[in-house]
């Protein structure tokens, strides 16, 4: 069975016109300098159109840097309200909020290739979700303990509510 796989924006032609559209790693696709801001551009040699490195991405066509953005999606993951990242940021409220639903947009992407293509289930992809939460670090989040410090648990004749 053939797997799709994720390539990095710069292994293919973007132009749905060109003969190699979307085909990986033809040799057509070569580097084609920087823009203003630096960012990496590409010129497909089967049909002459350019695009840069960031197509695709949630950063494509963001007049703020990638770390700025990453940066504001993280603080809003940390439960940060948007008020306080307008505050401290100074990036309009609506504007992180485009960025969280073009980021939520290709979480639902990917999440659809994986499950097409390499057959998971909810529960594994729950799984992975939270590995990427946890960036990698072994054993996940701890579990409260429910007994008491000294190790003895609540007895039975427990005088709570009596006062």
């Amino acid at each position: 069975m053939e797997h799709t796989r994720l390539v990095s924006p710069g292994s293919f032609c973007w132009n749905p016109d060109c003969p190699d559209y979307g085909k990986v790693d033809l040799g057509n696709i070569v580097k084609f300098g920087y823009t203003k801001k630096g960012t990496p551009r590409y010129r497909c040699k089967t049909c002459g159109k350019t695009f840069v490195e960031t197509k695709g991405t949630v950063f494509y066509g963001r007049h703020h840097s990638p770390e700025t953005i990453l940066e504001c999606l993280a603080l809003l993951a940390e439960r940060t309200s948007l008020a306080a990242i307008h505050r401290v940021k100074g990036i309009k409220e609506e504007t992180v909020l485009d960025w969280l639903r073009e980021a939520a947009r290709h979480v639902e992407e990917i999440e659809a290739l994986l499950l097409a293509n390499y057959h998971l289930t909810r529960a594994q992809l729950d799984a992975l979700w939270t590995y990427v939460g946890h960036k990698g670090e072994k054993g996940g989040i701890q579990s409260r303990t429910t007994g008491a410090p000294s190790g003895e648990g609540p007895s039975s004749t427990s005088t709570r509510g009596c006062g």
